[in-house]
């Protein structure tokens, strides 16, 4: 039986909200687009890299699922940009998952993934984030 986790990422499109301090996050837009899944990049740092988008209202309608993978900025704040944006499926990267926006999901519609690196269910052949899932599974932590 596929977990929460696993079934994540069997939408079709996401937003990944970054501001380059997860590097986890360059590498699940690199995994997702090799999945074949329609990938939207969100920059919110104050040097956004070169055809990413630079704030989420700049998305298109129509996203299923967003990645949120920031410390320069609070995960609340973008949060509820995503919601007014329509988009409720939301995975907060691991360490990124502040009280404020656990609060926020807990009192919204929201369906919120927490305390999780997406790449642990993203990697892939031999790699640091493959090590990981299996340590995980070995302890019941994934």
């Amino acid at each position: 039986m596929e977990t929460e986790q696993e079934l994540f990422w069997e939408a079709n499109s996401f937003a990944v909200i970054t501001d380059n301090t997860k590097p986890a996050m360059k590498w699940a837009i690199k995994e997702l687009t090799k999945r074949g899944k329609n990938v939207y990049s969100v920059d919110v740092s104050k040097k956004p890299g070169e055809g990413t988008l630079q704030n989420v209202s700049d998305l298109p309608d129509g996203i299923e699922k967003a990645v949120i993978g920031v410390t320069t900025t609070q995960p609340a704040d973008i949060l509820d940009q995503l919601e007014k944006h329509g988009i409720n499926n939301v995975w907060i990267h691991w360490m990124t998952d502040t009280p404020e926006v656990k609060e926020r999901c807990s009192n919204s519609q929201m369906q919120c993934i927490f305390g999780r690196c997406p790449m642990m269910y993203l990697g892939h052949g031999l790699s640091i984030h493959t090590i990981h899932r299996g340590y995980a599974k070995l302890i019941g932590k994934y």
